[in-house]
Formats: C-alpha cells, structure tokens, sequence
C-alpha cells in the first residue's frame, strides 16, 4: 500500500509515438484521399522499432513507422499499411484521408511530467507495478503491513485435523480470519487454538502484545460464565477496554480494547463465524483503510428480493446472494441463518447493510452490495 503519491519523473511517452504500423504523413497532404482518388507520396526513411527518425517529414512524404515507433518531425498523424499500396521502394500511394493527430500517442498523453500516477493508499497490483516501471520507478514508499496475532478460544473447539470428541467442533474462525486478515493486508504472526482456560489466554495475549499490533480473539466475548475476554483485556491493557458491545447485529458482544505502552490494539469477537468474519471484516478493514487512505471497497447495485427487517437500534449487516435481475443489474436473495451456520458463509458473495434508525428493506429496494 502506497504511503504516499507517486508522481511522475518524465512525461510517458516522451516522445511522439505510432499507434499502428502505418505510414508518418502530414495529415493535410491526405485530405480528398479515397479508394478511387489515392495521394501519392514519397517515402524518405523506414523507421526502426527503438530508433529515432532521421529525416524530416515534409509536404508530398513520410516515411514508415511500426506500431510503438518514433513519429518523425514534421509528421502529425499516420496511416495504416491497410490503406497505402507500395508502388516502389520510394513512393506509396495512399487511400485514407486522416486529420492531424490520428494514430499518434502524444507526448505526455498517458503521463505528464509531475502528475501523480498512484495517489497514497494505492494497493500495488499487476496493473500499478507496470505503471511504475513504466515511469523507472523501481522502489517506492509503501506503509508496513500491521501485523496480527489470531486466537480463538472454546473448550468445544478441535483444531483441523484433530480427533472430534463429542459435543465438539472444529475451529472454523482462525483459518478464516488469517485469509481475511491476509486480504486485508495484514502480516500474520501467530495463530492458536485455546481452550476456556485463563492462565492460557492470559499467556498468549501478553506474547500477542509484544510483537503484533492487533490482537484478535474469537470467543468468550458475550456474558457467559466462562467468558473470560473482557476481564482479561481490562487487566493488561492499559487503558483496557473502552467498548464491550456495540449497536451491530450480527456482532453485538464485540470487545474493544486498547494497550497504549505496546501501542497494540485488541479485538474480542463473538465466537460464531459469521458473526466474527463480519465483525473483523468491518472494523479491521475500516483501520487499515483510515490507517493508509485505501479508497472504499466496489459496492454492486441490486434490487432486494424480498423484505428483510431490520434490528431495532443497530445496524444490521444481511448477507446477500446475487443473481442477474429479468432487465439489466442484479437481483440481490437474502442468505438467512444464524450466525454459526456454516451456510450463511459460503452461500453470500456480499452484504448489505442496513442503518440504525431504518426499518429494514423493501422488495424492489435499490440497495449497494459490498462484496466480500
């Protein structure tokens, strides 16, 4: 992720440049030129791909340029091979009449000199690394990654692979939130499985601390006997938790803390997957957009397909299936489920959601669909 804009050293191209394999001209010399009426003109050079032009172009020439090749001086426009007839080595006759600037990349027409090519909070893909190579940038300031420590905490959980006793269930939220973490942009450095033990969690959160900038625990977050996260965080954290809840369904017994001496901010997650997939999904994605400047993520339009209420006092976050709508767009099909359902997580392809103070969706409501 680009940490700050990234402007351009040189224009791109830096020079007049072939769109086509054609023939440089004067546009003016072409003009009445037609199948049955061609202009004649004399050939002065064949210009080689990497070479530049030796000769001016002047009225009744050209000379021959390939597609990406120096544009002669005197030369404003160029004709395709497709409409010129080679009568000798010297002379051409051509059949299409072109104004000035036709076929030709101007100087600086892609990038000028001093324009931003890739503004702060860019993320660096195929397409921006060749916009940087393509201006000889070969290193630029990027910010680095947070790194995050993810552990998910419940005596009913067995890690994949594992042997499954009764009453337990295999940790679905630690690998899924390493890939989102990992798709967000984080760098990971530790994941475990923990059973509803305080020394433990007490261990690893404190080893969390030292070396990760984001704590994540899944888990033992809501009122429960065993539910062990809040306290824990209020006890070495410092200031410790300033929020435990918040006006988000699903995701309501999310803890909030913060550890000022490691500067390390920690995240308790309700223990159902969706619910913690979409929880993480929110707010850790909103830190590193706020962090780094990232624009919003591609939201898609839709038509809802069937009413859907809302929470009373909170944001609502409705996963959605898409499908293509009778006319033009998407017609968006509420995946419904409880938050521990595996379902609700593989049938969705986004969200939408619905502001507190709102009742809920309509049929045929327009609503933006953030895709996961």
């Amino acid at each position: 992720m680009l940490s700050r804009d990234v402007k351009a050293e040189v224009p791109l191209p830096s020079f007049l440049r072939s769109t086509v394999d054609g023939y440089a001209v004067i546009a003016a010399d072409t003009q009445g030129a037609s199948d049955g009426v061609p202009v004649f003109l004399d050939i002065m050079e064949e210009i080689e791909i990497g070479k530049p032009a030796k000769k001016r172009v002047v009225s009744g020439t050209c000379s021959y340029v390939p597609t990406g090749g120096m544009i002669p001086e005197g030369a404003d426009a160029v004709v395709m091979v497709e409409y010129c007839e080679l009568f000798d080595q010297s002379c051409t006759a051509v059949y299409h009449a072109l104004a000035s600037g036709g076929n030709v990349v101007q100087i600086g027409e892609d990038v000028e000199k001093g324009e931003t090519i890739l503004p702060r909070g860019t993320r660096l893909a195929a397409a921006q690394i060749g916009a940087l190579a393509g201006n000889s940038r070969r290193t630029v300031e990027v910010y680095r990654p947070l790194k995050v420590t993810i552990l998910s905490t419940g005596d009913e959980l067995v890690q994949v692979g594992g042997e499954l006793g009764l009453a337990q269930v295999y940790d679905i939220n630690t690998p899924a939130l390493r890939q989102l973490a990992r798709e967000i942009g984080f760098e990971e450095v530790k994941t475990q499985v923990l059973p509803d033990q305080e020394e433990l969690l007490e261990k690893a959160l404190r080893l969390g601390m030292e070396d990760s900038d984001l704590v994540v625990i899944s888990g033992g977050s809501s009122q429960g006997k065993k539910d062990i996260t809040a306290k824990l965080l209020d006890r070495l954290a410092d200031p410790g938790v300033f929020t435990h809840g918040l006006a988000l369904k699903p995701g309501k017994p999310t803890i909030l803390a913060v550890d000022e001496p490691s500067q390390t901010i920690l995240m308790g997650l309700p223990g159902h997957p969706a619910a913690a997939l979409m929880v993480f999904r929110l707010l850790a994605k909103w830190l590193e957009q706020w962090r780094t400047g990232e624009a919003d993520s591609l939201k898609i339009p839709a038509s809802m397909q069937s009413n859907i209420p809302a929470a009373p006092g909170k944001d609502t976050c409705v996963m959605v299936e898409l499908f293509p709508g009778d006319g033009e767009g998407y017609t968006a099909r509420p995946v419904l489920g409880k938050s521990g359902l595996m379902r609700t997580l593989t049938k969705a392809d986004g969200y939408v959601r619905i502001p507190m103070g709102k009742e809920g969706l309509k049929t045929g409501e327009l609503v933006w669909v953030e895709l996961f």
